[in-house]
């Protein structure tokens, strides 16, 4: 199928823009085939990149695995329609960052854990782990891989008229084939390329787009009514008390701290303090994040305010209609690396879920580590075909980055509250972390049914706060008889990086003066 954007004429691909499409392709496939020559024969060489990660390529990886398509298609698509309050997702992750680089990763790396799940249980039990890997799997097959590679496909059809479906599985045969072959290891190294073009190729669109409208100036006096971060505490979208206090909270939390796709990386790393760096330099990017995708996105309402029939085809509209040719090319590049690398990612930290926190945990505790590496390998081609076929589905849910975000809500209050909690109350038992896992997904759901006019966001931090309460009655009358102590991993360097609440200081403070100055 072709989407009703606009005919495949308006903009042909010159040679030169096919030629560097061509080349940025074969050079990522050759930095992952160099990146793997160094056969994996351990799950630790597989899955972390045998712990060696230094915080540049922590760092950009971070960026890259974050930033793709639903944030080119849906996010900018969300700021053409509702402003820049939309920025709030990246500016508050930024600050949610600096807490996970100070207080989570240092128990992380502690611990030596390969997964999120592996974590619960050394905290609390063998149950917890496997719900919040059941529901992990669940998640990336549903919502994250589908939404990757149908809001890729999205961009291309917009852009070059390629039909979606087609388009769906290219993309995934494309990513699934290295990460099949090299693991982690191909994914971050390949990564550094595609994130770098993919900021290169967003700060391109964002200048052409500045000019087309006729300046900064221009574009705040066009914009003025939506440049606005803090909303009123009851808007139905990004109300000011949850951006700041409440449940945005809760998602970034999760995302940045718990969600194995971006803790992986963390986790690869050659010391705590290479991961704080890498953590630390990832947020200090996503600052910029608003300025490279949400306002152009923003700026596209005045620019081409007849070609653009829905929000989500506005960034697109601007690459085809504003990069000239021979540029094009690298755009698409940009953009196609964008989503192969967050797609190859996803593929990666869910075969590393299925394989350690399921195979191994459910069927084959013994299971030696050459049986880890290729039930890992079928599990990311089983993973690559479930997702193409799933991907068209999430044409039909309305704004992509909609669907992402309110979908989460169903499991992420949960479990931001059994980690919390955990860290806090070393006496909470394993009972406690089970239930709030459950609970969280029928209260969540009500709410949606129940107040449809109230933003999701308040939904979360409702069902977080009742999830917090179900696990504190439970510890005080069931508590432990004595404190869980996690294990400590011999041989990795826990050092924090010098300065590190000095860097984390400033990036609070950029973050604190765009808010003051976009209020």
């Amino acid at each position: 199928m072709v989407l009703p954007f606009y005919p495949r004429t308006t903009m042909g691909l010159s040679s030169l823009d096919i030629l560097g499409f061509v080349g940025f392709l074969a050079l990522v496939f050759g930095v992952s085939i160099a990146a793997s020559r160094r056969k994996s024969t351990t799950t630790e060489d597989y899955f972390l990149a045998g712990r060696e990660l230094n915080w540049w390529l922590i760092g950009i990886s971070l960026v890259a695995s974050n930033i793709s398509t639903e944030h080119f298609v849906g996010l900018a698509g969300r700021g053409y329609e509702l402003g820049l309050a939309i920025a709030s997702y990246e500016w508050m992750a930024a600050v949610t960052m600096v807490v996970v680089a100070l207080y989570f990763l240092p128990r992380f790396l502690r611990a030596g854990i390969f997964t999120m799940p592996e974590y619960l249980e050394y905290r609390y039990d063998g149950l917890a782990r496997s719900i919040m890997a059941f529901f992990m799997m669940l998640a990336y097959v549903l919502v994250a891989l589908a939404t990757v590679l149908y809001s890729g496909s999205l961009a291309l059809n917009a852009v070059i008229g390629l039909d979606v479906v087609t388009g769906i599985w290219i993309i995934g045969a494309l990513a699934g084939i290295y990460v099949t072959y090299g693991g982690l290891r191909a994914v971050v190294w390949t990564e550094l390329i595609q994130g770098t073009a993919l900021l290169f190729g967003a700060l391109l669109v964002f200048l052409l787009s500045l000019k087309a409208i006729g300046g900064w100036g221009e574009f705040t006096a066009l914009s003025a009514g939506k440049l606005h971060t803090v909303l009123p505490w009851n808007h139905p979208e990004m109300p000011w008390l949850a951006v700041f206090i409440g449940g945005l909270w809760i998602p970034n939390l999760f995302y940045w701290g718990l969600n194995q796709f971006i803790t992986q990386r963390a986790l690869a790393a050659r010391s705590l303090a290479e991961g704080q760096r890498g953590t630390l330099f990832a947020a200090a990017i996503k600052v910029s994040i608003p300025f490279l995708i949400i306002m152009p996105g923003m700026m596209a309402v005045h620019i081409f305010p007849d070609l653009i029939k829905t929000p989500d085809q506005a960034y697109p509209v601007l690459i085809r209609e504003l990069v000239p040719a021979g540029l094009l090319g690298i755009m698409l590049a940009a953009l196609f690396g964008a989503v192969l690398s967050t797609f190859e990612s996803l593929l990666n930290s869910a075969a590393t879920i299925f394989s350690l926190d399921i195979y191994q945990r459910l069927w084959r505790p013994s299971a030696e580590p050459a049986q880890l590496l290729r039930v890992g390998r079928w599990a990311t081609l089983a993973l690559f075909l479930i997702g193409c076929l799933w991907a068209p589905i999430v044409g039909r849910a309305g704004s992509v980055f909609q669907y992402i975000q309110m979908f989460w809500g169903f499991i992420s209050p949960g479990i931001v509250a059994v980690f919390l909690v955990g860290m806090i109350s070393p006496r909470t038992p394993p009972r406690a972390a089970h239930g709030a896992m459950l609970l969280g997904i029928p209260v969540y759901g009500l709410l949606l049914w129940f107040l449809p006019e109230v933003a999701f966001l308040h939904h979360m931090a409702i069902t977080f706060a009742v999830v917090v309460l179900y696990m504190a009655v439970v510890t005080v009358r069931q508590p432990l008889a004595e404190p869980v102590v996690l294990p400590i991993k011999a041989g990795l360097d826990l050092t924090p990086a010098p300065h590190v609440k000095l860097f984390g200081a400033a990036v609070i403070g950029a973050v604190a003066a765009l808010y003051l100055y976009f209020w």
